[in-house]
């Protein structure tokens, strides 16, 4: 790990311009799982608060797949947007979990929503709905898509181990979603879209953050259930310093890029992993709270749902809504991130 947090990879930057957010939507599962809740397990409600800011999370039934809670928030961005579902030409999806290896997840969603569109998966953990967007962007950006559908949606309490008391609490379900409509050519300084984005991954922390029995490497295995290897291993405290560090200099540099300064941005949405990892960030950049979108509090981390949920809880409560600038940061398991200066 200390190779990590003294040499880290650089980012790839770009842009991708030309489009509006013409829709947006969440969805989370109705179970309610609180602090007091996990006590039965051992988790102890107080610790959980002190060490992520979470009081409560959602879990998804047991008859739930991320395909439903992603179908569900693609359908409330569909609606909000007042558009046919045959007029979306591209769907893409960010996850970790999906519902099977084969077919794509992305794909289930597709006919759930009756679309008529190209539809794939993106897989970047955490990151995955930076990635998502980014990928989505692209298509748009290039003219091959009009109006594309962007998904994040995880479902975390299914490859958490309810026995790992320290990261059982951190996690929930959920899932939001975005339409990018594309707006063709503006003139500069009034562009819309992603006036700068940054990709970045490096996979000396595979290990850091990992389902080991999850796939061709590791096939699943009575042994390896035995021993719980079905399930998400984390090296909490290194993740920690990694993502504070990683945070503050990725949107530091995407802000740069798209020629801006960090007072010109309205608003800032961090995946929302842990309230210290969040505070931490936002001490270093030295950014006013009140700039902050924070839902973690109520949804723990969904993972690749945690930016367009939290995105929808702001629009919805007027803190950004068309012509707003913000930046989303995306940061988890690969190592991976993605941040985006992003004008709606």
């Amino acid at each position: 790990m200390s190779a990590i947090l003294t040499s880290p990879r650089p980012s790839r930057f770009g842009r991708g311009v030309g489009f509006r957010l013409a829709g947006i939507g969440s969805y989370v599962p109705p179970n309610v799982v609180t602090n007091a809740d996990l006590a039965r397990l051992g988790c102890d409600p107080e610790w959980i608060v002190a060490r992520s800011g979470i009081y409560e999370r959602r879990h998804a039934s047991p008859e739930m797949a991320t395909s439903d809670l992603a179908a569900a928030a693609g359908l409330a961005a569909i609606a909000h947007a007042g558009v046919d579902p045959r007029a979306v030409d591209l769907l893409v999806l960010g996850t970790f979990t999906p519902d099977m290896c084969i077919p794509s997840t992305a794909c289930i969603v597709q006919e759930k929503l009756g679309l008529d569109a190209p539809a794939m998966d993106v897989t970047a953990a955490c990151a995955g709905f930076a990635y998502a967007l980014v990928t989505a962007s692209q298509f748009v950006a290039a003219g091959s898509s009009r109006l594309a559908l962007v998904i994040g949606a995880d479902t975390n309490s299914r490859v958490v181990d309810p026995n790992d008391i320290k990261t059982w609490p951190l996690f929930g379900d959920g899932a939001g979603a975005v339409l990018l409509e594309s707006v063709g050519p503006a003139a500069s300084g009034d562009e819309q879209g992603l006036l700068s984005y940054s990709l970045g991954s490096d996979g000396r922390g595979a290990s850091l953050l990992c389902c080991p029995m999850s796939g061709s490497r590791q096939p699943v295995t009575l042994e390896g259930a035995t021993r719980r290897e079905q399930f998400m291993q984390m090296d909490g405290r290194a993740v920690f310093k990694w993502a504070i560090r990683l945070a503050d200099e990725n949107i530091r540099q995407v802000v740069a890029h798209a020629g801006l300064t960090l007072d010109a941005i309205d608003c800032f949405v961090l995946h929302q992993a842990n309230a210290r990892i969040i505070e931490g960030a936002r001490t270093a950049l030295g950014i006013p709270e009140t700039k902050l979108v924070i839902n973690l509090d109520r949804y723990g981390n969904t993972s690749s749902g945690s930016i367009p949920l939290a995105m929808d809880e702001a629009w919805r409560a007027g803190r950004i809504g068309p012509g707003s600038t913000i930046v989303v940061c995306g940061f988890g398991g690969g190592l991976a991130w993605g941040s985006a200066v992003w004008r709606l």
